[in-house]
């Protein structure tokens, strides 16, 4: 095994890696909310759901990032418009006023609750500060933009919609050095179960659980992991992360925002408080 580093260049995305689908919501007048938009799978799933002609909210605290994810739309002619609405997601007066600017923009149908941070370090050695702040992004957030969003996607026509959560293998497993990941992962299965079970049928709550996807926040954790266990990139990812794996590669960022598309059309009517996982093995197999 090769202990030389690896190169981590992330993907370049074309309108040809995003899944387009006919569906009656499916419109300019419809809106979706997608958090995390900046960047990584919360850009690539803004623009997926641009490409299916939605009116897109693309809620971030980074707002250099909001333009480019505007611009990357432009790039491969999106049919649908992203409003950028720079939110801090740890205050509240933020979430609630970027919800109801995404309802005033349409008919409120669609949340995709993308945005995630990592810190890598065992359960003795993790700053409590760095806990606090990964589970109000992933956890706290999360459960808060449902309650807002909810009574709009009620109150349109029909009041169908749904709620997806990005979680991850780490929803239905544990790795060392990644506990509060792991923590909010597996409360956000719980959230998502708690939006089905209200949603009186017409507002569907489904997650999403992939292994690991090439995106900056996943470099990040590469370098932070070689560094933490003193190895090189390159065994990070191939011992590490992909030793478990049956399919051999890191999924692309489109890959994952194409599983949100096909969650929210016509053809997730069934899919109500489940998790599609997209794994390439890691929880269903073992050697």
């Amino acid at each position: 095994m090769s202990s030389e580093a690896l190169d981590l260049t992330i993907p370049e995305l074309t309108v040809e890696d995003f899944l387009v689908l006919d569906d009656p919501n499916f419109d300019s007048e419809s809106v979706a909310v997608v958090t995390g938009a900046a960047s990584g799978i919360g850009q690539a799933t803004a623009v997926a759901l641009a490409a299916n002609d939605l009116t897109v909210v693309g809620a971030d605290i980074d707002e250099e990032g909001l333009g480019e994810t505007i611009d990357f739309a432009a790039d491969v002619d999106a049919s649908g418009e992203i409003r950028p609405v720079p939110t801090d997601l740890t205050d509240d007066t933020d979430v609630e006023a970027m919800i109801e600017a995404a309802a005033e923009l349409g008919d409120l149908r669609y949340v995709a609750n993308i945005a995630g941070m990592q810190h890598i370090a065992s359960i003795p050695k993790f700053p409590m500060e760095k806990y606090d702040l990964l589970l109000d992004i992933m956890l706290r957030a999360p459960f808060l933009i449902a309650k807002f969003a909810m009574p709009h996607i009620r109150a349109t026509d029909g009041g169908a919609g749904a709620i997806g959560n990005m979680s991850s293998v780490h929803g239905h497993y544990a790795t060392q050095d990644k506990p509060a990941y792991i923590t909010a992962k597996h409360g956000l299965q719980g959230l998502t179960r708690a939006i089905a079970a209200e949603g009186e049928g017409t507002i569907r709550g489904f997650s999403v659980s992939v292994g690991y996807v090439l995106t900056p926040l996943m470099v990040n954790q590469i370098e932070d992991t070689a560094e933490e266990r003193e190895i090189s990139t390159r065994e990070v990812v191939e011992d590490v992360m992909l030793g478990q794996a049956r399919t051999k590669e890191m999924m692309t960022p489109a890959e994952v925002a194409n599983l949100l598309v096909f969650g929210f059309s016509r053809h997730g009517t069934h899919l109500n408080g489940g998790d599609l996982l997209w794994d390439g093995g890691y929880t269903t197999t073992y050697e």
